[in-house]
């Protein structure tokens, strides 16, 4: 059986690392203010680790500022975009890998693909977003770092080179795995799912491109929500503890979750358990993640069709 191959041209790949980036910032902005109260209550901010997710917003303006709720999200931006433009891309370029190599029908190959993607991702940006979290982490008034430049050259210097920046990263890429392959896998088998059972329903207008069949905004975002709400259960424990890591060297009573990621596993759990640990701030993560993912892959989608990136790819 001849094995299908696909070609990617120069344009194709600056138009979906455009549609990627773009993508990922509109999704991170959109939840921001959510993003921020979940690194507060991950890490047990001592100003706001009694409160919840309404009022811990609720107590950010009135603590801070409106803006505060957007703290950290300047370093987001300046991470997202490459990050995202790379998931995205790469995940078309293992996708049409992987179709070729693995057949049966399995969809299989979508769910390495976008475990890939997301690895890959992940890797490159990884220090910005180690950055990120440390600025939002901060309190008005008790301000360590004064911008991504100074979080970076600082923790560089006192917390031993390179391996500051990426401490917390194998959690991070023992979760990334589950989360960005179920991610994808979820999105892609409902996507299908709607089209082959719901064409009437999910897709408006019903035209055909060498995609296929273009789902609605609705379904779109219902689909994406869904495959967020998936990934983030199976992956949700390893990401308490990445930030656990990241943020232990800003307090000496936090420091001992920085030395390693099964010690840090153990201190959670010990500490506080499974729901108020491993899983502490789960409610806002499913209120952040469900719509970050939906908008997400919504917006790819929809500037890959104006885009025309589904004619993009030679089959």
């Amino acid at each position: 059986m001849a094995l299908q191959t696909r070609e990617y041209d120069l344009e194709f790949v600056l138009k979906s690392l455009f549609a990627g980036g773009f993508a990922g910032m509109c999704s991170k902005t959109f939840v921001a203010p959510l993003d921020r109260i979940k690194i507060l209550l991950q890490a047990h901010n001592k100003h706001y680790k009694r409160y919840g997710v309404y009022t811990g917003l609720r107590g950010i303006i009135m603590k801070e500022s409106f803006i505060a709720l957007y703290k950290g999200n300047g370093a987001q931006m300046v991470r997202i975009f490459p990050y995202a433009a790379v998931q995205f891309t790469s995940f078309e370029f293992y996708k049409g890998y992987l179709s070729t190599v693995i057949t049966g029908g399995s969809h299989i190959d979508k769910f390495l693909a976008g475990s890939a993607a997301g690895v890959t991702a992940v890797t490159l940006t990884y220090p910005l977003d180690t950055i990120r979290a440390r600025l939002a982490f901060q309190v008005t008034g008790e301000h360590y770092y004064n911008g991504i430049l100074h979080t970076a050259v600082s923790m560089f210097k006192e917390e031993g080179g390179i391996r500051a920046l990426y401490r917390g990263f194998l959690p991070t890429f023992l979760g990334m795995v589950p989360y960005a392959g179920f991610s994808f896998y979820c999105f892609e088998k409902m996507k299908l799912f709607c089209m082959k059972y719901a064409p009437h329903v999910a897709c408006s207008p019903c035209q055909r491109n060498t995609g296929g069949l273009v789902l609605s905004v609705p379904a779109k975002l219902i689909c994406g929500g869904l495959a967020g709400a998936v990934a983030q259960s199976v992956s949700y424990p390893m990401d308490v503890t990445r930030r656990r890591m990241q943020l232990a060297m800003m307090n000496p009573e936090t420091r001992k979750f920085g030395m390693g990621m099964i010690k840090t596993l153990v201190l959670i759990y010990r500490k506080n358990g499974i729901f108020k640990g491993l899983y502490r701030g789960m409610s806002i993560n499913y209120i952040r993640a469900i719509p970050m993912v939906a908008v997400s892959f919504s917006t790819y989608e929809l500037i890959k069709q104006a885009l025309h990136l589904d004619t993009g790819m030679k089959t």
